[in-house]
This record gives structure tokens, C-alpha cells and sequence, in this order.
């Protein structure tokens, strides 16, 4: 049976747009599995060397590996069969937001407010308990950037200041729970405590992204030491 596809089921990863040829190559692979340099020749009725060049940019990009070699039933060169990788998926939509929504809408709904709490609670317990555990005679600012390190790598694009009366400043560049959490304000309630977890202090909410702010912003009070340094922004690739 032959498959269409409308030509706009991949257009973005990490905000760009996909070249619609290699858009192309991609859906094709997703479709079959896998497939050699002929067969989406064929396919996209391209000359090979141009489907190579295609390839290497999508393989430079990580999207595309060659998984395994297919021997040919007559006289010739192995061929290369090229496979998607694990990241290829983010170029194809799904509908996770839309669930995630669901999901918490029927909770609501089954479940009394303090046992949403107690979830949430929960996982905010559970996402802490994968980050690194304070280390003896730790600083603060160490665990800080420690934890800032742990929430770049949720994809939170974290950010942390220190201002002039020793107050830490905990910035939230990206929502993981973008068009979710304007309608479930549990989510960023859960956040909020899975900051508290991470650094053993209270945090004061002072923005947040799902009331049309520029980020999330959280206000962290604790005793400041001597050798701390300025009010300078830093990110977790620079701590």
C-alpha cells in the first residue's frame, strides 16, 4: 500500500526549519526503516551523488547513522544502510502537550486537590533524586551551580545571579511545560518545590513564563560568604 505524506509533517527542530529535501529523507526513512543511497535515489528521483550529499549533512546534524550493511544478490559493493537516530524524532510532531493536558485535566478530575498535590509532590521528589546529592562542606553557591548544571541538562536553560545584599536570583529561561502550565499552575508549583528539594532552601517565586513573563524568576535568601562573587548572570554551561 503507498503512504503520502502532506510535505509539512517535519518543518522544525530547535526553531529551524528543515531543507525539504532532507525533510523528505527523513519521512522516507521513518517510513521504511531504513534504506540505502539507490533506494532513495528512487525515491526522490535524484542522482545518488546528490542524495550523499544530503545524507552527510543530515549525519553531521545526527540525525541520520548508517545502522548496517546490505549485500547485494548480485556482483557489487555492500550497500550502506542509513536509519534515523534517536534524535530524528523531535523532527516529527506528536502530541504530547495535548496529552500531558489530558492527563492532568482527568486527574483533577478524579482526584482531590491535595492528592494532585501529593503527586506532584511525588515526581518533583523522584526528578530530584537524579540529580547529584550535595557534596560535605558544599558552599551554597557549589550546589548552586551544581544544580543549574542538573537542570540544563532537563532542558530548563537555567540561569543564576548573585545581586549586592547576598540574595541568589534562580532564572528559568525555558518551560518544559510551555502550553501547559498557563491552565495547570500545579506545574510550576512542582517546579518551585523541586527547587526547594535541589538546594535545601525556600524559594520566593518573583515571574513566571505562564503569566506572559520573560522567564521564570526565583528569589533564593540564604547566608552569603565572604569570597562570593558579584552580581554578574551566569548559565550552566559557564558555571
Amino acid at each position: 500500500m503507498e503512504m503520502t505524506w502532506t510535505g509539512n509533517a517535519i518543518v522544525k527542530s530547535e526553531g529551524l526549519l528543515v531543507q525539504p529535501v532532507r525533510r523528505r529523507v527523513l519521512e522516507i526513512l521513518k517510513e521504511r526503516g531504513g534504506a540505502s543511497v539507490t533506494e532513495l535515489a528512487e525515491e526522490l528521483g535524484m542522482a545518488p551523488v546528490s542524495v550523499r550529499h544530503h545524507l552527510d549533512i543530515l549525519q553531521g546534524q545526527g540525525l541520520v547513522v548508517v545502522s548496517r550493511v546490505r549485500r547485494r544478490r548480485t556482483v557489487g559493493r555492500p550497500q550502506q544502510i542509513y536509519t534515523l537516530t534517536e534524535a530524528a524524532i523531535d523532527y516529527f510532531p506528536n502530541n504530547l502537550r495535548e496529552l500531558t493536558s489530558e492527563i492532568l485535566e482527568e486527574m483533577k478530575e478524579v482526584a482531590t486537590p491535595e492528592q494532585v498535590k501529593e503527586l506532584l509532590r511525588r515526581i518533583a521528589q523522584r526528578t530530584a533524586e537524579e540529580a547529584p546529592p550535595p557534596e560535605e562542606g558544599q558552599t551554597f553557591e557549589e550546589r548552586l551551580i551544581q544544580v543549574v548544571e542538573f537542570l540544563g541538562r532537563k532542558g530548563y536553560l537555567p540561569r543564576w545571579e548573585k545581586d549586592g545584599e547576598g540574595r541568589y536570583l534562580l532564572h528559568i529561561i525555558n518551560c518544559p511545560y510551555a502550553g501547559v502550565s498557563e491552565e495547570h499552575p500545579e506545574l510550576c508549583q512542582m517546579d518551585e518545590l523541586l527547587a526547594h528539594i535541589l538546594l535545601g532552601a525556600a524559594p520566593r517565586r518573583l515571574s513566571r513564563m505562564a503569566a506572559g513573563d520573560l522567564r521564570c524568576t526565583y528569589l533564593i535568601e540564604v547566608p552569603s560568604s565572604p569570597h562570593d562573587g558579584g552580581s554578574t548572570e551566569r548559565s550552566d554551561d559557564q558555571a
